[in-house]
């Protein structure tokens, strides 16, 4: 198992992904620019999380932490859009608001540890 598969943060982040890509696959009609942006972000918070978690020093590793929880803003701000012209349903929206927020907070405080670290 590597160590990233290990992080809470990066399961949550790893299942929101999930919901938010079978949603894409699921809405014919949704505006291409918009699903690919939230793609595009999501997939990155992931992406960064697993590739600073393999990184050796903490400076490195922050910096693709702050990059991570960057993309869960970018994925919130696109989500904001799908939700206001009524491309995505409000429990949906929610649901997935939610998932992000959490990941937010859970990667804030990897990036505030590493702060702290000597």
């Amino acid at each position: 198992m590597f160590d990233f598969e290990k992080l809470d943060v990066y399961q949550e982040v790893r299942t929101l992904n999930a919901k938010v890509l079978r949603w894409m696959l699921s809405s014919a009609g949704v505006d291409i620019y918009l699903t690919d942006q939230l793609k595009r972000a999501s997939l990155k918070a992931l992406l960064n999380l697993a590739e600073g978690t393999g990184r050796m020093n903490n400076a490195d590793k922050r910096k693709y932490y702050v990059d991570a929880r960057s993309a869960v803003f970018e994925s919130v701000a696109a989500l904001h859009l799908l939700f206001d012209t009524g491309a995505i349903e409000s429990t949906l929206y929610e649901e997935f608001y939610n998932g992000y927020d959490k990941a937010s907070r859970m990667l804030l405080g990897m990036i505030r540890s590493l702060d702290g670290a000597a």
